[in-house]
């Protein structure tokens, strides 16, 4: 009694020090200020501590922005630099040139042909529209049904093809906005989407949404744990994500106030760092990303690890399964197992999947899955007040079309597990064939090891670009890829047909022994954007498009 007594008056002791240490150095601070200020006027007192109080403001606003400070660096720097009059002219002049070869490889009409500019005062017969349509049929000049595109089409099958037209045709004019005229669309999208939840081992409480495609899927996930975060008392949301994540992060970001953190990737294996993941998580982090696999190189992200991080520090984990979703969930089946990536991994919270590519539905269709529904409901617009009654919609889009979820329904319905799985097993055959005997290339390196669709292609020799300029020449249509260079092919079934994936072996073989004849020649021509939709200006011209 007497030993805790004795301890309890020396702790009291030792705070009455510092407390009466703390309140000399509060009053010797309080004495040198008013000696500073003693010959200043009120006036002056006041106009530095506004003066002071507006550049701190300043500089809060100008160092935490949406868009990073580097960013804003380097455009600020190209600015000025395209400022400067030789050099200006110079970027200018070339990119007059970019935009006149892509004017011409874009907007090129056969001989005969011209823009519709306006409606024809009496509309055309059937049979008249029909004959037009061959004429822009006519205007296609890569043979996508050969193979030799990556990616892009993801089947083509024909007897599928003549399924999803007729299924198309019953329901072109349903509209899911209105689940009590068209509950047969309503339904469809519900089996879609329970289908796809027990594709991906979603629990009683998963659920989900049919959106038009990744992008738009992703958008969901990122409104949903913006919201979220704001409901936290977030006020500046982070979205933590790979460098290889898809761009429709970006754009997410863009659209609804975030700011994107980017996380580096391992040099070696291309998956994210994710030391680096957990040194940027802040209290300002709304969600962690993960690709099942990444578009560029087709890895996937260490997404159990990822998912401890989530767990630890309470923060929602994305997976963006859209590029290969409908390929992984089948694989085991296939004889090609994979870690655990979907909701089986504690932390993983939502998985975006595009049923319009490795799924085989027509285009403009993919799913936003969530491991709860108190997920789901943060992605929901609700406008109350509205006129016109309450307005709900799920998505984006308010109207959508029902033609295209009836078509993606009937797709899974009709493909079924054994069809999914034995395309996947064809398609990831021939990928892993094709990393194989480009391994044996002198010249040039698969990045990673692509264990689904995609093989990147890189080189410490030459220019990669060369490769892909000398394989387009040959009719092969590749993605290429910036930061590092690269160019990669993303296998589908077309890919399976006899021949194919040894004529492209063969022809990268030929060329890149070519070009090792020479191998610091420099790099002409185009190259095709990553987003395939679109051509990319010569690669002079890159910083100018990054500008843009």
């Amino acid at each position: 009694m007497t030993l805790t007594y004795h301890i309890c008056f020396c702790v009291q002791s030792a705070l009455e020090v510092y407390k009466e240490m703390f309140l000399l150095y509060v009053e010797e601070a309080r004495r040198q200020v008013n000696s500073r200020c003693a010959d200043l006027e009120p006036w002056q007192i006041i106009g530095a501590a506004v003066i002071t109080t507006l550049g701190a403001v300043w500089v809060k606003g100008f160092l935490f922005q949406q868009e990073s400070l580097l960013s804003r660096i380097k455009k600020r720097g190209f600015r000025l630099i395209r400022k400067i009059p030789f050099i200006g002219m110079a970027i200018q002049s070339q990119l007059n040139k970019a935009l006149d070869d892509m004017s011409a490889s874009l907007f090129t009409l056969k001989d005969g042909m011209s823009y519709t500019k306006e409606l024809p005062l009496t509309g055309l017969s059937q049979s008249q529209v029909l004959e037009k349509i061959k004429e822009y049929k006519s205007l296609n000049e890569v043979q996508w049904e050969k193979g030799c595109v990556s990616g892009t089409v993801y089947w083509g099958d024909e007897t599928l093809t003549k399924l999803l037209v007729k299924v198309y045709g019953d329901f072109a004019w349903s509209n899911p906005l209105h689940p009590d005229i068209f509950p047969g669309v309503r339904k469809m999208e519900a089996e879609v989407v329970r289908m796809a939840c027990t594709l991906f081992h979603g629990g009683p409480n998963s659920c989900g949404t049919v959106t038009s495609g990744g992008t738009e899927s992703i958008l969901m996930a990122c409104k949903a744990y913006r919201d979220m975060a704001y409901e936290r008392g977030i006020k500046y949301p982070e979205i933590l994500a790979p460098v290889s994540v898809h761009a429709a992060f970006d754009k997410a970001a863009h659209y609804f106030g975030m700011k994107l953190v980017h996380i580096p990737l391992d040099k070696k294996t291309m998956k994210v760092d994710v030391k680096a993941m957990k040194r940027a998580i802040s209290k300002n982090t709304a969600m962690l990303v993960c690709s099942a696999p990444q578009f560029p190189h087709g890895i996937i992200d260490p997404i159990e690890e990822v998912a401890k991080l989530a767990v630890r520090y309470n923060v929602p984990l994305h997976v963006d399964a859209c590029l290969g979703g409908f390929l992984i969930v089948f694989m085991a089946k296939a004889g090609y197992p994979l870690a655990p990536f979907d909701f089986r991994v504690k932390g993983v919270t939502s998985i975006s999947a595009d049923t319009h590519k490795y799924g085989y539905a027509p285009k403009g269709s993919s799913v936003i899955l969530y491991s709860d529904k108190k997920y789901r409901h943060y992605q929901y617009y609700v406008a109350p007040d509205w006129q016109g009654g309450i307005y709900a919609s799920p998505s984006v889009a308010g109207s959508r079309p029902g033609g295209i979820i009836a078509a993606c329904w009937a797709t899974m319905i009709y493909m079924g597990e054994n069809r999914y799985v034995d395309a996947t097993r064809k398609i990831i055959s021939t990928a892993r064939k094709i990393k194989t005997e480009i391994r044996k290339i002198k010249g040039v390196f698969v990045f990673g090891d692509p264990e689904v669709s995609v093989v990147a292609i890189g080189s410490d020799v030459f220019d990669i670009f060369r490769l892909s300029n000398a394989l387009t020449s040959k009719g092969w249509n590749l993605n290429t890829l910036q930061f590092p260079s690269s160019i990669h092919i993303c296998c589908t079934v077309l890919h399976t047909q006899p021949g194919v994936t040894d004529q492209f072996i063969r022809d990268v073989r030929e060329q890149v022994a070519i070009i090792m004849k020479n191998p610091k020649e420099k790099t002409t021509g185009m190259v095709i954007c990553a987003c395939r939709s679109e051509k990319l200006f010569s690669r002079t011209c890159l910083m100018v498009c990054w500008e843009m």
